[in-house]
């Protein structure tokens, strides 16, 4: 019981119900959102365009699975330029509810022939190039999409491809990559097709599409319908629907697509060899899994950065974060020096697991190892010299890599630290690339897709309308900065695209992606907490106010470390700030503080789907 002095009642009511209002958890305090769960018995369908998540809905009512729909919103939001096109990469987890467990899609492109360290050093560059035929791995999207859609989907590629066809013979271009499109036109110019295609008024003021305007990509359009054609042929020679599916996917990599695609990326200088084409395949994996508290989390491997969510999540296991208080400035650092350790893991140990070195995976995702980490978190300051560990001991295993890991901090001179509009600008590549969809349906299927690659601006490769990825900028070529992810030609670059899937007494629980570059598993690691410890529903916590940190090693450009920045929410309170400013911290303030993440909470209580998706950006969802 509180009593109040009668001379001070009006006063101390007034504190307590302050203090009130403070300390009571986020599900009383967080009930309004600026979108509305979506409720959703049967199905529900998320990504990055309304138009796409339209495209989603179109296969559920043909009869298709969750499956069937994450391939028709991605071939759609490919059509949209929606931070990707054609020639870019996908990623995917897939819970088959068949078998009761998590599929890994590996879709990602390798660096082509002739893509050595010596040929980006001889022409003065650290890293391959952000931008340009150069930067392009082979194309991974269309050959993720054939394989998920043949092995697990059960609609036809005809079907599934429709909406797409639809709007590249057409589709009205929605202002947000208009508006891109319009400030990426110098460097779209250098490119033959690119020009052709997106910059329909090339000469006037304005070059780009008007918001609104009919974009058509006729090219695209008849590549998408050979992709049909050839799944069409194949059944007419009495092939299965999924020998049909796989003749369009030979079509692409192997046949007359591949050549016009090769003749395009050279015409603009790039390296891409039919050989190339040919020699890549998709790979369905085994996803790599943590606990927490009981919740089975499941990543990707090391060929993206997946992994450091689930040793953010080992990390913090051990902590009682319930008890900071949400975004205290107590919990802010705590997440930021977690992310800090397992970010520096990230950065020096991670790469293509298909060639050697071997990532030290089974050491990094232990949970004594994690413990070891913990141990170094300062509770008052930030240290901006945090490194990568060594868990090769915790394998049983002496590293082979001591002086380099010893030497690291070295290996990549952080820059001047920026201030003003160029410290914004300097943390654009944290947020680059990548859309996320999202789909659930009643039957079990799950899927969990971060596609990304061939963003604005891209190089359209000749008359395939298809726009060629940028994601070899994600290589290093000093082993001095990772010996795990060295440019080698056929190898896959560590990127940042990260779904994300978690399940509860061996059920899906959520489901959840984000776009973001190096900020998509900060602001999922925030999501699931949210969820998790703050006891928020998806759509308060894919709204929820997120920190991100520039810590590590960014993933683009020249691979900036920025120790100690921190962009904030502007409704962080100021006795926050100034605490997490006396901690050591350069603060920045953001109206928006994570890239839109899209999730899906199953509800098993009551039988029904809960859709979450962010209020940033033009991320929608269908349910029903």
């Amino acid at each position: 019981m509180i009593v109040v002095p009668p001379r001070y009642r009006g006063f101390g009511w007034a504190l307590l119900a302050l203090c009130v209002a403070l300390l009571r958890p986020p599900e009383l305090a967080a009930q309004r959102t600026a979108k509305p769960v979506l409720h959703g018995r049967h199905w529900v369908a998320i990504t990055g365009k309304p138009l796409g998540a339209t495209a989603g809905a179109m296969m559920f009512e043909k009869g298709g699975n969750a499956v069937d729909a994450s391939c028709a919103m991605l071939a759609a939001v490919a059509t949209m330029w929606d931070v990707l096109s054609w020639g870019g990469e996908t990623q995917a987890l897939i819970y088959d509810p068949r078998a009761g467990k998590v599929r890994g899609i590996n879709a990602l492109g390798v660096a082509p022939t002739g893509a050595v360290p010596a040929f980006f050093r001889e022409r003065g560059m650290d890293h391959p190039p952000e931008y340009g035929a150069l930067a392009a791995v082979t194309p991974g999207t269309p050959g993720g999409l054939l394989v998920m859609l043949a092995e697990y989907g059960r609609l036809s590629l005809g079907d599934v491809l429709a909406p797409a066809i639809d709007m590249a013979d057409g589709y009205p271009i929605e202002q947000e990559a208009a508006d891109g499109i319009e400030r990426a036109k110098d460097r779209i110019k250098e490119w033959t097709h690119s020009a052709k295609v997106l910059l329909p008024h090339r000469g006037n003021g304005r070059e780009a599409p008007l918001p609104g305007e009919i974009l058509r990509q006729p090219d695209l359009a008849a590549t998408l319908r050979k992709l049909v054609e050839a799944e069409q042929h194949a059944l007419e020679r009495g092939s299965s629907r999924k020998e049909a599916i796989y003749a369009a996917y030979e079509r692409f990599y192997r046949g007359d697509i591949a050549e016009a695609f090769v003749a395009g990326s050279r015409a603009e200088g790039g390296l891409i060899t039919l050989e190339d084409l040919a020699n890549w395949k998709v790979r369905i994996e085994e996803p790599v899994m943590t606990t927490y508290k009981g919740i089975e989390v499941y990543k990707l491997t090391s060929w993206v950065q997946g992994p450091v969510m689930l040793q953010a999540l080992n990390i913090l296991e051990g902590l009682d974060l319930a008890s900071m208080g949400y975004n205290s400035a107590r919990y802010i650092h705590t997440l930021y020096q977690a992310m800090s350790l397992a970010f520096a893991d990230r950065d020096f140990y991670y790469g293509d697991p298909y060639f050697p070195p071997e990532e030290p995976l089974e050491g990094l995702l232990s949970k004594e190892y994690a413990r070891e980490r913990a141990e170094l978190i300062d509770p008052d300051r930030n240290d901006p010299e945090i490194g990568p560990g060594d868990p090769y001991p915790f394998m049983k295993r002496t590293n082979p890599h001591l002086e380099l890991l010893e030497n690291w901090p070295d290996a990549a001179p952080r820059p001047a630290r920026p201030a003003g509009g160029e410290a914004r600008a300097s943390t654009d590549a944290f947020f680059r690339g990548t859309t996320s969809i999202q789909a659930a349906d009643e039957e079990g299927w799950v899927v969990s897709v971060t596609p990304s690659g061939g963003w604005i601006p891209a190089v359209i490769a000749g008359e395939t309308g298809i726009g060629m990825s940028q994601r070899m900028q994600s290589f290093v070529l000093d082993e001095a900065e990772n010996p795990f992810n060295v440019l080698v030609p056929g190898k896959r670059p560590r990127a940042t695209l990260t779904p994300g899937l978690a399940l509860k007494d061996g059920r899906p629980f959520l489901s959840f992606a984000v776009q973001g570059g190096d900020a998509q598993d900060q602001n999922l690691l925030q999501f699931f907490l949210n969820v998790v410890e703050f006891g928020m529903t998806v759509q308060q916590a894919v709204e929820a106010p997120n920190i991100t940190s520039y810590q590590m090693r960014s993933s683009f450009g020249s691979h900036e470390s920025l120790p100690g920045r921190l962009t904030l929410h502007e409704a962080v309170p100021e006795w926050v700030r100034q605490e997490l400013q006396g901690m050591g911290y350069e603060l920045d303030l953001a109206p928006r503080t994570s890239g839109p993440i899209n999730a899906i909470f199953f509800d098993r209580q009551h039988g029904t789907l809960w859709g979450g998706s962010s209020d940033f950006g033009d991320d929608y969802g269908i349910a029903w």
